[in-house]
């Protein structure tokens, strides 16, 4: 399973807005594209739906801009994964499946070993806050990281 460029964007997003956080002061969309990399226009969108899924806030004004809604250790990279993504394909069998049909079924046995595969790789990103995050970025800096992830 591959993210979609969204998702990745929206997760760097979220990943500099709890960086910024300390400061208590929204953050422009262009200061994120900018440090993230991310094609500012394309941010914008991506703001707007994380706003209306609660994840971010926003503020308008000269001294607009966003923060997160709750605070870093809150909120995880499965909460904003899932909320742009839904619940996210397997791998493409299991859609071909459904739609056309597929030689191997009933009965292929891979099939369980990718739904498995999904849902670990869910239980990471469910675990992994972004307080999580900037605790081992500021470790590969030289200090201190705990051994927690939430």
């Amino acid at each position: 399973m591959v993210l979609s460029q969204r998702s990745q964007y929206a997760v760097r997003a979220v990943l500099e807005l709890a960086r910024r956080q300390r400061d208590g002061a929204p953050v422009k969309a262009g200061a994120i594209a900018a440090a993230q990399l991310i094609p500012a226009r394309f941010l914008e969108n991506i703001l707007a739906q994380l706003r209306q899924g609660g994840i971010v806030e926003s503020s308008r004004g000269k001294e607009g801009g966003y923060m997160l809604r709750r605070p870093a250790r809150q909120v995880s990279v499965g909460d904003v994964v899932r909320f742009l993504e839904g619940r996210l394909p397997i791998i493409d069998c299991r859609e071909a499946t459904a739609e056309r049909g597929c030689s191997l079924q009933p009965g292929c046995v891979l099939l369980p070993v990718w739904e498995e595969a999904h849902e670990a790789m869910m239980q990471v990103f469910d675990r992994t806050s972004f307080q999580y995050l900037l605790e081992r970025e500021r470790a590969a800096q030289g200090c201190a990281v705990p051994d927690y992830v939430i």
